[in-house]
């Protein structure tokens, strides 16, 4: 199972989401081929009702702890109750191209 797949299942198991998307966008950054550095996270449940986005995004970066401490670099979080991922329509922010790609 790759890196992505298993944040995927443990986002999916800690939050009962009604969408859940991970990316890895390690090939983005200069974090070499193949390398699980960075991931962007798009995951709507309705855990983050009532709650603002800073105690939402430190759920899951107390659920990825570990994963933090040992190789992933970066996490792009976008995180919506059911709600508000209705109001967007199923939209979200795509990635910037990251500045350091190719020194």
């Amino acid at each position: 199972m790759s890196k992505q797949q298993a944040l995927a299942q443990r986002l999916m198991a800690e939050f009962q989401p009604h969408f859940v998307k991970v990316e890895n966008e390690s090939y983005m950054h200069n974090s070499g081929k193949g390398a699980n550095s960075h991931f962007k996270i798009v995951l709507v449940s309705d855990k983050f009702n009532g709650i603002r986005q800073v105690a939402r995004h430190r759920l899951i970066y107390q659920l990825f702890a570990q994963d933090l401490a040992n190789g992933i670099h970066a996490l792009a979080l976008h995180t919506y109750t059911l709600t508000e991922w209705q109001n967007l329509q199923g939209n979200y922010p795509k990635s910037p191209t990251c500045a350091g790609v190719g020194l």
